[in-house]
């Protein structure tokens, strides 16, 4: 667990020295920086679509995904938790405009965190072997995005580190049951259909080209490796 806690902590820190900046940095300087990142994670989402060994997985796990999280209203589910905690954090005085910039911030930085290789493989290291290695080189990425998101999009990215733990932490506690049952192919076909996810994710909320309900997709992460499963049995 030593590794989720330092990703933790990175987020909160990152987030409280961006917040901190925020009004110091020149607003086309903290455009250009999002915009960035958002290029960042739209080609990293690309490298990761690479790896699938079978496009045909990927889009059905996407497609299931997406009806089971339209089905279980994952989306609606996040945007909730963020009114309430920009609730508490403003204590009613923010406007609409404060909580949809809040709800931002902190779908975002949640989905983003979250998703890809890094946290589940890392998580995986942590509960098996105490190697946290993975987890550390995450915690820089994630802190220095959380210092450049939340000077543009405020205290919701703070909040997106309690998800993150409970994430990272239930893989690790967890991990000795995962390892079981996961194989290379597993891996390739999640890795492959989290780089989809992260492409929306990029297109969605960071370059603001199109709206996409990227909080649906999720149920794919899990879709991915059943399918690779079901089709070893039937070889």
């Amino acid at each position: 667990m030593i590794g989720t806690i330092v990703n933790f902590f990175s987020i909160i820190i990152g987030g409280l020295i961006g917040l901190l900046l925020g009004s110091k940095l020149k607003d086309h300087l903290k455009q250009t920086v999002v915009n960035g990142l958002g290029l960042f994670t739209l080609a990293y989402a690309i490298s990761l679509f690479l790896e699938t060994d079978n496009a045909l997985i990927v889009l059905g796990s996407v497609v299931i995904g997406i009806l089971l999280g339209e089905w279980w209203h994952i989306e609606e589910g996040l945007s909730w938790l963020g009114v309430r905690l920009e609730a508490k954090v403003n204590k009613g005085n923010g406007g609409t405009g404060g909580s949809a910039r809040f709800i931002k911030g902190f779908l975002t930085s949640t989905l983003l965190f979250v998703i890809g290789p890094m946290a589940i493989l890392g998580s995986i290291q942590d509960g098996l072997s105490g190697d946290f290695n993975t987890l550390l080189i995450k915690s820089v990425l994630d802190g220095f995005t959380a210092m450049a998101f939340a000077s543009t999009l405020g205290a919701g990215v703070l909040f997106s580190a309690f998800p993150v733990f409970l994430y990272q932490g239930i893989i690790t506690l967890l991990a000795q049951q995962v390892q079981k049952i996961a194989t290379p192919a597993m891996m390739n076909e999640l890795s492959a259909t989290g780089g989809v996810i992260l492409a929306g994710l990029a297109i969605s909320s960071i370059l603001e080209i199109k709206k996409i309900r990227t909080g649906n997709f999720l149920p794919a992460l899990l879709i991915a490796p059943l399918i690779v499963f079901l089709l070893s049995l039937i070889k």
